[in-house]
């Protein structure tokens, strides 16, 4: 199948679903014989930017760099699947400003915090209440929330099934080649 390249960038809070989600959407995409790449934020914390902090700056040259792999991705004609927290609003706005017209996406999993801190996966949001972990978005550092984004998900209203389904039926104008089968004929 042939397709333009693209990024998907998932913003969200720890626990919110992102990476479940983005890994979902990646397994429907790719049956379909697209070219998907996942860039998810917690393996690039450990190679690429693993000198990085948390600090303010830190953070912005985290997403900076994940910018950059992206981009690579998607000159080369992926739909990369970005899952970062990437709590600041500018960032995003960076790297869509350095993205070719349309072709940067973000999607905000709008999960509350309260459903976050529930599922703690990593139990990061008890370290962080107990003042172990300092820094953390959305106990003590900031996370700005997307004003306008392309696609807004709560994973507590959804299935990550259901979830996923409306994610691809929302894109499929931009991710289908004109003479490729409907994806929503496949899914709905």
């Amino acid at each position: 199948m042939t397709h333009t390249g693209a990024i998907f960038w998932f913003t969200g809070l720890s626990g919110s679903g992102k990476t479940t989600l983005a890994t979902a959407i990646a397994n429907l995409l790719q049956a379909q014989n697209y070219k998907v790449y996942l860039l998810d934020g917690d393996v690039l914390r450990t190679g690429l930017c693993s000198d990085l902090q948390f600090s303010d700056y830190d953070r912005t040259e985290n997403i900076r760099r994940a910018g950059e792999v992206a981009k690579l991705f998607m000159n080369e004609g992926y739909l990369v699947l970005c899952t970062f927290i990437s709590p600041f609003i500018s960032d995003r706005d960076i790297i869509r400003a350095n993205c070719p017209l349309d072709k940067f996406h973000e999607i905000y999993v709008s999960t509350p915090i309260e459903e976050c801190e529930r599922r703690d996966p990593k139990g990061l949001y008890a370290k962080a209440r107990q003042g172990i972990i300092a820094n953390f978005t959305g106990i003590d550092s900031p996370y700005e929330s997307a004003v306008k984004p392309d696609f807004e998900i709560d994973t507590t209203r959804l299935s990550i099934d259901e979830a996923s389904i409306k994610f691809i039926n929302h894109f499929e104008l931009i991710v289908a080649d004109r003479d490729s089968p409907n994806l929503r004929k496949d899914y709905v």
